[in-house]
C-alpha cells in the first residue's frame, strides 16, 4: 500500500466534520480528504436505495482522490449503506491480492465501533439512543448494541428538527431549547432507568452544551467523535498492510486536510467553520 494515501472522511453534509476533527486529533500526522455531499443532502429522509447510491458514488470519488480507507462519518450512510458496500462492492470491485487477505480498500462506519463500547459506560443496562429518522427507522444501533450487549435496553428516539436547527445556525439560541427539552423529556419518560445517552447523529455535539443543562444527574452524555477516533487508531495498529499507522509524514509534522463539497464551497467554507472549529476553504466537486 502507499504510504502516502490520506484517510477519506465521508457525510452527506457538515456532521462528519465533528468525526474528523477528534481523529485528525488522535492522528494528526496524517493526510485527509474530507467529502461532504451537500448538493444532495440530507439523507436521512431517503431510501435505503437512494442513500446506498449516493454512499458508494463518494466512496469512489474518494478511492480516486487516492484514499485507501474511507470512514463513513454519517449515521444515515454508515445505517442504510455501508454493509452493501463492504459484502458487495468491495470484494468485487477492489479485490486483493487473495481472497483471504480482503478487498484492497476498506470502508469503515460510526455505528459499529459505538455499539462495540457503548455497555461498558452504563450501569443501570439501559441506553438512549438521540438520532435522525433514518437512523431510526434502520434499527441499526439495536441490532448492533444488541450483538455485543444482548442484555442491554436501547430506546431510541428520533429528532427531526435538531439538524436543520443546526445548519441553519439557530442551535445557538434560545429557541432551540424547546426542542431539544422535548426529545430528552421524551425519551427519559418512555424508560426513566435510562444512564448513558448517545448522540447518534455527527451535528448533534453542538447541541451538547444544552443537552447537557436539561440531562437529570448521573446521566453519561456520549458523543461518536472520540470513540470512532480511538477505534480507528486500533484498526489501523491491527492492519499494518494499510501502512498508515506510522503517518505518511515525519514525525510532529501535521499532515494535509482537503476539504470537498459537491455544493457550494462558498458556502461550505462558511458553514464548516461551526462543526470544525476554525475556518476552512473548501473545493467544489463534479462527479
Amino acid at each position: 500500500m502507499d504510504t502516502l494515501s490520506p484517510i477519506g472522511i465521508f457525510d452527506s453534509g457538515y456532521g462528519g466534520l465533528t468525526v474528523m476533527r477528534e481523529i485528525v486529533n488522535a492522528l494528526p500526522q496524517h493526510d485527509y480528504v474530507y467529502l461532504g455531499d451537500n448538493a444532495r443532502t440530507p439523507y436521512g429522509t431517503r431510501s435505503f436505495e437512494t442513500v446506498y447510491d449516493y454512499t458508494l458514488e463518494c466512496v469512489q470519488y474518494l478511492f480516486g482522490q487516492g484514499c485507501e480507507l474511507v470512514v463513513l462519518a454519517c449515521n444515515t450512510a454508515s445505517a442504510k449503506a455501508l454493509r452493501n458496500i463492504q459484502q458487495l462492492d468491495l470484494p468485487r470491485l477492489y479485490p486483493g491480492p487473495t481472497p483471504e487477505s480482503g478487498p484492497s480498500r476498506r470502508v469503515l462506519g460510526v455505528i459499529r465501533p459505538t455499539a462495540e463500547v457503548i455497555g461498558q459506560y452504563s450501569a443501570a443496562g439501559h441506553v438512549g439512543v438521540l438520532a435522525t429518522s433514518g437512523t431510526v427507522s434502520s434499527e441499526s444501533y439495536l441490532v448492533e448494541i444488541g450483538h455485543f450487549f444482548p442484555e442491554l435496553t436501547v430506546t431510541q428516539e428520533a429528532c427531526p428538527m435538531w439538524v436543520p436547527l443546526i445548519e441553519n445556525g439557530e442551535h445557538r439560541f434560545g429557541g432551540a431549547d424547546y426542542f431539544v427539552k422535548q426529545h430528552i423529556d421524551r425519551l427519559l419518560t418512555r424508560d426513566p432507568l435510562i444512564d448513558t445517552l448517545l448522540l447518534a447523529c455527527t451535528h448533534y455535539p453542538l447541541l451538547e452544551n444544552k443537552i447537557r443543562a436539561i440531562l437529570p444527574t448521573g446521566v453519561t452524555l456520549l458523543s461518536q467523535g472520540p470513540i470512532v477516533a480511538a477505534s480507528l487508531v486500533d484498526y489501523l495498529a491491527r492492519h499494518p498492510e494499510f501502512g498508515l499507522s506510522a503517518g505518511p509524514t515525519l514525525a510532529g509534522q501535521p499532515g494535509q486536510r482537503r476539504f470537498l463539497t459537491t455544493d457550494s464551497a462558498r458556502d461550505f467554507s462558511r458553514q464548516a467553520s461551526l462543526f470544525w472549529g476554525e475556518p476552512i476553504e473548501a473545493e467544489k466537486v463534479v462527479f
